[in-house]
């Protein structure tokens, strides 16, 4: 059988009051009451006063309410609200970042923020709030289920055919790419994410062509160590047909993804909605210079990650690349 348990009324309080002073039995105001006498002795004995006293029980027992709600540390204008503020549009962390690991009056779910962004008042931070959030749909969409054409890729450099390393993500050196299309795709900026560290590398194009590919990847790998530039892994749009000069330019290896499965690249696809939040869909991309690049790329790359254990992909690819040359030097 369920109990149900109600709290004490201003009027019971006045009744027992009352018939207390009246000299009456706990059990017979009890049943008055239609109460356990052992709920109306522990009512009684709360108060601790050598007379009952219904206004004295009531202030008493609004004290202990108050107390007993938990206060939220999240409040709208507190200053950890600002702090957390700050840091998603300024620096564009992710809400579930744990931005005080060491101190637990400071921690807060990932979901009290997500529910007080939504909830703020309509306005302009209200908006700028949003737009720092992650790629957000009314609905799923569904994976295609055509049957994929044949394409000019060459069997031996299928993905299936890609080292374990590689795809489990065992060491540094291997990357994702992509392009972001601006608009009527006369412009696109070339996106390259490192699988293991999830560092971002962001390339001006003069184009959407193969040619313009070559010359932008080339640009920009060219800058990193050789170590750190050993495979590439890609989708099947024609602007990599040039795939046979940038492996004889860079020395590096190319794999390409099946048709329709973005999921083969993975962190290249999740950066890109990062991504979004600076080159948003339909923008022209020909103003878009590498300077401004190379600062969304910084963004991005000072922005901690749980994937990575909190840290930066900065922190994790310059830890790769001192391990890198603390092996080199010990062989040497």
């Amino acid at each position: 059988m369920s109990r149900h348990y109600n709290h004490w009324s201003a009027e019971e309080r006045a009744v027992a009051q009352i018939e207390i002073q009246d000299g009456k039995s706990m059990r017979s105001i009890a049943r008055r009451l239609g109460r356990s006498p052992s709920t109306l002795s522990r009512e009684v004995a709360r108060q601790g006063a050598p007379a009952y006293s219904a206004t004295e029980a009531g202030k008493a027992y609004r004290t202990r309410r108050l107390r007993s709600v938990r206060h939220r540390r999240f409040a709208q204008g507190s200053e950890l609200s600002q702090f957390f503020c700050d840091h998603l549009v300024l620096y564009r962390w992710s809400p579930q970042r744990d931005m005080h690991p060491d101190d637990p009056s400071q921690r807060v779910s990932h979901e009290p923020i997500y529910a007080s962004i939504y909830a703020h008042p309509r306005g302009g931070l209200k908006k700028e709030l949003e737009e720092v959030l992650g790629q957000s749909k009314s609905t799923r969409c569904l994976r295609r289920t055509t049957v994929a054409k044949q394409t000019w890729v060459p069997e031996q450099l299928r993905i299936v055919h890609r080292p374990e390393e590689v795809r489990q993500r065992l060491v540094p050196g291997h990357w994702e790419r992509d392009l972001i299309k601006g608009a009527f795709n006369h412009f696109c900026v070339g996106t390259l994410v490192e699988q293991k560290t999830r560092f971002v590398i962001l390339c001006k194009m003069d184009g959407c062509t193969a040619d313009a590919a070559l010359e932008g990847f080339s640009r920009q790998l060219k800058k990193l160590p050789q170590s750190m530039r050993t495979s590439l892994t890609y989708d099947r749009g024609t602007e990599l047909t040039c795939y046979p000069e940038l492996m004889d330019r860079l020395d590096i290896g190319v794999w390409f993804a099946d048709p329709h499965a973005p999921w083969q690249r993975g962190s290249n696809e999740n950066t890109n909605g990062l991504l979004r939040q600076f080159l948003p869909k339909g923008i022209d991309l020909s103003s878009a210079s590498q300077k401004y690049l190379n600062h969304v790329a910084m963004l991005v790359n000072t922005r901690p990650r749980q994937t990575l254990g909190w840290k930066t992909p900065a922190e994790a690819m310059d830890k790769e690349i001192a391990e890198f040359r603390s092996r080199v030097a010990l062989a040497s």
